[in-house]
């Protein structure tokens, strides 16, 4: 999870690729502005913002409510969370309608917007068969898992101009056990001129997340009071049964909770600790607040699920059990935090991330050009 306001690097043209036309459509559950609630919106803003300072012309498709900096064409006037908050609504009538309307909004605008490529950051089906459909050009980042709507949508509607990208190759398997042309891995990157390197830090751990039962937070506390170290928690509750009955009764005046934070008061917190823990409960893609730790040169302690191993590689401690992670802690602190930043800037630069997506767009839209070419010769014959 990043929940801080990207930087906004100068425009810098980038010549391996023309300028684009990009369209961005965005998940619709929170804004696209800070304190971000997860890492799909703080992916979202620093990819818009990464790919207008490469150059490109960017429209961002997004609920009204998002940031203004941005170059937002609204396409509902509030996330809705604000108006049918996903616990009680998730599956029915009503958000589907919410959800069918914006986007079909926001795919109207792109019919008409003369774009070169769509860049999919939602977790709709029903994009990947108006894509299909059109013969239009999209990649699509995968954030999560497959899960049944997405992934049927997406093997149904498969065509050479529709791309996949996921954030890791942990990630990549868990989607298809042989990978199609048509999907790469494009790791997350990291604003390292916002994430700076601290060269100490100060005895105290870190864990920084939305706090319901996937993200463990309760495991954490819990390592940390094995370990005895303490232990700062930061995010937004995002079950509150979780955290009064499971979080609530181990706080203490030495594992406190520090509410949301979001700019520079989180990169203050994660980057001046010693260790940082993640506790993911499921197979989680990639892990971005771990990313971010390491940047700072903050070592990590973690549950050994989904992305975590490729992600912090020999720059943290991964346990394999609930138990085991108070000795991961331990051991962390040890880990050299110099190696934990060059860890970041040679695997997960921003730099990277937008290379990465470049090259889906490319293959996209020549894929695409292929596709039209021959379904006029099809015609003339």
């Amino acid at each position: 999870m990043n929940i801080t306001e990207p930087a906004k690097p100068a425009r810098a043209v980038n010549y391996k690729y023309p300028p684009l036309r990009i369209a961005v459509i965005a998940h619709l559950r929170h804004p696209i502005a800070m304190p971000f609630m997860g890492g799909m919106e703080a992916h979202c803003h620093q990819l818009v913002t990464a790919l207008v300072a490469r150059g490109h012309d960017v429209t961002l498709f997004a609920s009204g409510d998002s940031d203004p900096v941005l170059p937002l064409h609204p396409i509902a006037e509030r996330h809705y969370e604000a108006v049918l908050p996903w616990a009680q609504w998730h599956g029915t009538r009503e958000l589907t309608a919410f959800q069918d309307t914006a986007f079909g909004h926001a795919w109207n605008a792109i019919a008409g917007g003369n774009f070169d490529i769509v860049h999919n950051n939602t977790m709709h089906p029903t994009l990947h068969v108006l894509a299909k459909r059109d013969r239009r050009p999209m990649v699509t980042s995968l954030h999560v898992p497959p899960f049944a709507g997405l992934a049927d949508a997406i093997a149904a509607n498969a065509a050479a101009w529709m791309r996949q990208t996921t954030t890791s190759r942990a990630h990549l398997a868990t989607w298809w056990t042989r990978p199609p042309e048509t999907a790469s891995v494009v790791h997350n990157g990291i604003d390292t001129s916002r994430w700076q390197f601290r060269p100490s830090g100060n005895g105290r751990a870190v864990w920084a997340g939305r706090i319901t039962p996937n993200k463990g937070t309760a495991v954490a506390l819990e390592a940390a009071r094995l370990a005895d170290i303490d232990l700062d928690v930061i995010g937004p509750i995002d079950c509150m049964d979780y955290f009064t009955d499971r979080v609530a009764p181990l706080l203490d005046h030495r594992r406190v909770y520090r509410g949301l934070l979001g700019g520079q008061a989180l990169i203050d917190a994660v980057g001046s600790a010693s260790v940082l823990l993640s506790t993911p409960m499921w197979d989680e893609p990639f892990g971005l607040i771990a990313a971010e730790a390491l940047a700072c040169g903050v070592p990590v302690a973690a549950l050994d699920r989904g992305a975590m191993r490729e992600v912090v590689g020999d720059c943290g401690v991964l346990a394999t059990d609930d138990a085991s992670l108070a000795n991961a802690i331990s051991r962390s602190v040890a880990i050299s935090r110099t190696a934990c930043r060059d860890r970041v800037e040679r695997l997960f630069s921003l730099t990277s991330m937008i290379d990465g997506y470049e090259r889906s767009y490319a293959a996209a839209i020549a894929a695409s050009r292929v596709s039209s070419c021959a379904s006029t010769m099809d015609v003339l014959a």
